[in-house]
């Protein structure tokens, strides 16, 4: 069995050496940690317009976990340059991972005024 650390290892070395039967890493046990979101922007309408330029991998996981525990909340992007990849190696653009996510956007020039009134 491969181990991730050498401490697991000796540990497991040693539960075997006086018969200790276990399971290694054999469970996965979730928690969620305790943040809170501040919204660039809440309209009168009840609408939160959140503002990006840059967009990076903590703030789309930020952005992800909101909408799935607040689901009730109608939080739309508004982006500098929504075709912009979401990493060099991407294909993924900040456009195509908000409509993967069921998450409105649009671009600074293109805002709604929908959205705004």
């Amino acid at each position: 069995m491969a181990f991730r650390s050498g401490l697991e290892e000796r540990v497991a070395d040693l539960m075997c050496e006086l018969g200790v039967k276990y399971e290694y890493e054999s469970t996965k046990v979730p928690y969620m940690i305790q943040h809170i979101y501040t919204p660039d922007f809440l309209l009168p309408n009840g609408i939160y317009l959140e503002c990006k330029g840059y967009w990076d991998d903590e703030d789309r996981r930020k952005i992800r976990n909101v909408k799935e525990q607040h689901p009730e909340i109608d939080l739309r992007m508004v982006f500098q340059s929504p075709y912009n990849k979401i990493s060099k190696k991407s294909k993924t653009t900040y456009a195509k991972w908000c409509d993967k996510h069921d998450i409105p956007w649009t671009s600074f020039h293109n805002i709604p005024i929908d959205w705004l009134i």
